[in-house]
């Protein structure tokens, strides 16, 4: 359904399960998709140029530099022309390619040129699917956002019998499908994120304020606009930035600041991510001259506003969804402001370890939801926390 006039472009390396790809053409071009091929050498000892030529009605590319049907860039046209890029069958030789940045074939080029969603469906014998190198470039390649379409278990055609039989055409059609599906549910849709710290003035060059960096905020903002919403992105200070033009960018400086912005676009939003680390007191009294160092300073500090729960007492067609970093009772902590703010989801933060969270490129969460799910997560790149964030809650919210 959602393949209607997609672009899919499919890499084949060589594997004896390249005689699947016929197949698996034909169901895509039955979807109404358009199909074009990129092959390595190898592969067409097991399918031939002129059998994918009949089907996509476009020649294969595999030679770099056969002038006589395509130009020296190909692989960048090809990249800009295809909507999805799919690999099937992938040997371990391409895998290990592709995680290491290996470009010195068509196929291999062409994928470093993508940038794009890329599905991979491997292919080989049980024991090359164990081994600990292939796993580790597996690892690598879905932590930078590939999806792996893990093999079968079965019957294999070296005589094995194990896991390593590449996922049959019309499974790997339906995973596109539904991963198409999940990127159209998010059209159309406006969501509003808050990211950063907020700072609170002492004086004119100080501030009370935290350490977050505003990275897991601007990388959810991010994915969001990739899959097709339209994001609001109230920021406090960081020196991020973020192009994407469907992302309307909003800085502010102090808690009331983003409070205001919150409440100015609340009403017009399907749906809030908290991701802020907002500062819960700021100074009565603001100097209005640098304050002149001393033994002692004594500061008379006020609760700032709650945005999370004000927000969340005037809903009413909105979602939202909260943040909570925790050093102690963890659990209990989130699920508690889970209820008491009247949250659809909150997503758990431990600052108990350096190397996630704050400051760090990394992070590692777990998810409840109102209605009693919880998620986990392994240590990985702000990126792909967002993108897990938002297949696995904002887009049954959405819906």
């Amino acid at each position: 359904m959602y393949l209607q006039d997609k672009h899919i472009l499919i890499g084949i390396s060589g594997s004896i399960a390249a005689y699947k790809i016929p197949t698996l053409i034909r169901v895509l071009l039955q979807n109404n998709a358009e199909v074009r091929v990129v092959a390595t050498k190898n592969a067409l000892q097991f399918v031939t140029p002129t059998t994918i030529r009949t089907l996509t009605n476009y020649d294969v590319y595999t030679d770099m530099f056969d002038n006589a049907k395509f130009t020296g860039t190909q692989h960048i046209s090809l990249t800009d022309w295809a909507d999805i890029f799919l690999i099937a069958p992938a040997t371990t030789n391409i895998i290990g390619k592709m995680a290491h940045g290996i470009a010195d074939d068509a196929l291999s080029t062409t994928f470093l040129s993508f940038d794009k969603q890329v599905f991979i469906a491997p292919a080989m014998n049980v024991k090359m699917w164990q081994h600990p190198i292939l796993q580790q470039n597996l690892k690598i390649l879905k932590n930078i956002g590939i999806k792996i379409l893990n093999p079968d278990t079965g019957e294999l055609a070296c005589g094995y019998k194990g896991t390593g039989r590449m996922m049959e055409p019309q499974q790997i059609v339906d995973e596109i499908n539904a991963f198409l599906g999940s990127q159209s549910v998010l059209l159309g849709k406006k969501i509003l994120v808050t990211a950063g710290p907020t700072y609170e003035p002492i004086d004119p060059v100080r501030f009370i304020g935290n350490k977050s960096s505003g990275k897991m905020g601007f990388a959810i903002a991010e994915t969001l606009a990739e899959m097709g919403a339209e994001v609001i992105l109230i920021a406090g200070p960081t020196n991020l930035s973020i192009s994407h033009p469907k992302v309307t960018r909003i800085n502010v400086f102090t808690t009331n600041e983003m409070l205001d912005q919150c409440n100015k676009y609340f009403d017009h939003v399907d749906g809030v991510i908290m991701n802020a680390a907002v500062s819960d007191y700021y100074p009565i009294n603001i100097a209005t001259e640098k304050i002149k160092k001393s033994d002692f300073l004594n500061l008379e500090l006020k609760k700032t506003p709650d945005i999370l729960l004000e927000l969340s007492n005037k809903k009413n067609h909105q979602w939202i969804v909260g943040f909570a970093l925790e050093t102690e009772n963890e659990e209990k902590n989130a699920i508690n402001k889970l209820k008491n703010k009247n949250l659809d989801a909150i997503i758990l933060n431990s600052a108990k370890t350096t190397d996630i969270g704050m400051g760090s490129d990394f992070n590692k969460i777990t998810i409840f939801t109102k209605n009693g799910k919880k998620l986990n997560t392994d240590k990985l790149p702000k990126k792909q926390i967002a993108k897990y964030i938002i297949d696995n809650v904002i887009v049954d919210l959405c819906k």
